[in-house]
């Protein structure tokens, strides 16, 4: 793979140096990008040490070759069903690492368009699950509680509906776990810990997951044999909000991240969530038992990747859109120990390399988009220094929280449950977060929803196989 990769970035640069010399700009070119590139990335971006640096965990490099070579058929299948996407883009986001997005809009079933992240990745295929048979059921408040094991097969699930009420539920051929992880269950990732600082963990720790997600499938799995991987590695959101820890949005290409220790940059902001959040525990603050409080600054004409609702309003300790000239009052009010000044310094710093006017950062950055401030451009699309200034900005308030959990159930490429021997369990197949051994110690943004609908559809089709 890396023989391959390496044949395909040098015959990019041929293909584009010279047209760097004529004068194009690097951003007006084709991006580069190929599967090789995305794997790659994914499995060098999770190899980590734990907290005593004495084991490194990483993903397996079959794993992630199946779900991204897989995965290049779920935009099609999506479209097939009615997903909308806006092919003109090509985004990143938080800890992403590379432009691979497609922004969502929706999704169009009977005539009728519905807008959204959810309308786009989910509402088809549901829709189309239940189209595609009537006798197909979702229970939607439901709890699974214990997998049903019969002649040496797992052959079902017991639970319950949100009044009490039991159900069993048998299965033909097969049953699939796809309950999600466990970040919402702090004490377990608490337990599990092998890669943050303990006291990080403390305090008011909280998580951008709904509060059902507590390691069910996992315990399921384990009761009736299944093995476990990489649970030790818990990946915070860096960008969550102080009071309820729900993810925030964003991305670091078009901010700066501010330590209100300092009143400067302390990390690339473009980096992985990883490095993101322990820069945060490093340098940022403690506001009502929240650790890692650190202040983001941008233009507030920036637009927020994802359904963001705030615009340009003030909403206590989240966000407020200033004047440098405003935030000194902002942060005594606030009781935080910063000046308008600092931030102006920093966000001048900052322009200038990107405007190209000097070529160090005390921080790097690998990768950037726009100013934080305001300039012209003059018809080569490069700044005009002279037209610069600094405009309203927006100042978020935001601190790491626990988003994903990288270990999981123990499976094999076609999502069979495996047991502490290495064997499948027969009848037992796993699917999305669920599941370990794949994103090593940090999951790249974006990877998840790839990865969900890429290895569902592997389980689906190995229960066919193994039934014929």
């Amino acid at each position: 793979m890396l023989k391959s990769l390496k044949e395909e970035i040098k015959a990019y640069l041929d293909w584009a140096k010279p047209q760097l010399e004529a004068g194009k700009q690097e951003t007006d070119l084709t991006l580069f990008s190929t599967i090789n590139l995305h794997i790659f990335q994914t499995y060098y971006g999770g190899i980590r040490p734990n907290f005593e640096r004495t084991a490194w965990i990483y993903g397996n490099e079959g794993l992630v070759s199946q779900f991204i070579n897989e995965g290049q058929e779920i935009k099609p299948w999506l479209n097939e069903m009615g997903s909308k996407f806006d092919d003109s883009t090509q985004r990143t986001l938080i800890g992403c690492l590379w432009q691979r997005e497609n922004q969502f809009i929706g999704s169009e079933i009977d005539g009728q368009m519905e807008e959204g992240r959810w309308a786009t990745y989910f509402k088809a295929p549901i829709h189309k699950f239940e189209e595609l048979n009537k006798e197909n059921k979702i229970y939607r408040r439901a709890e699974a509680k214990k997998l049903i094991e019969e002649n040496g097969k797992v052959a079902g699930v017991e639970g319950e509906l949100f009044d009490g009420t039991p159900f069993t539920l048998k299965a033909n051929k097969g049953v699939i776990l796809a309950t999600g992880g466990y970040a919402a269950n702090i004490e377990m990732v608490k337990e599990t810990n092998e890669y943050w600082d303990p006291e990080a963990l403390e305090g008011s720790l909280k998580t951008t997951n709904r509060n059902s997600l507590m390691g069910d499938g996992i315990r399921m799995g384990k009761e009736v044999g299944a093995d476990t991987t990489g649970e030790g590695f818990t990946q915070m959101m860096p960008i969550s909000w102080i009071q309820d820890g729900n993810l925030a949005f964003g991305g670091g290409e078009d901010v700066i991240y501010i330590s209100p220790k300092t009143g400067k940059r302390y990390v690339d902001e473009s980096a992985e969530r990883d490095v993101l959040s322990k820069g945060a525990f490093e340098n940022g603050i403690e506001i009502n038992g929240t650790k890692g409080v650190f202040v983001e600054v941008g233009n507030v004409e920036s637009p927020i990747p994802g359904p963001y609702p705030y615009k340009d309003e003030d909403v206590n300790l989240r966000q407020y859109v200033r004047e440098i000239s405003e935030l000194d009052d902002l942060f005594k009010e606030l009781k935080i120990d910063l000046t308008g000044k600092q931030i102006e310094d920093a966000i001048k710093e900052y322009d200038s390399y990107v405007m190209g006017q000097t070529d160090h950062l005390e921080v790097s950055k690998e990768s950037y988009r726009s100013l934080i401030g305001i300039a012209e451009k003059d018809e080569n699309g490069k700044y005009k220094p002279d037209t610069y200034k600094i405009g309203k900005i927006r100042v978020r308030f935001l601190a790491p929280s626990t988003h994903h959990t990288m270990g999981g159930l123990k499976v094999d490429e076609n999502r069979r449950v495996l047991d502490k021997e290495g064997r499948p369990i027969t009848g037992l197949y796993a699917a999305g977060e669920v599941t370990g051994g794949i994103h090593g110690g940090n999951r790249l943004g974006g990877n998840a929803i790839t990865e969900i609908i890429a290895s569902g559809r592997t389980a689906a089709k190995t229960v066919v196989e193994d039934n014929k």
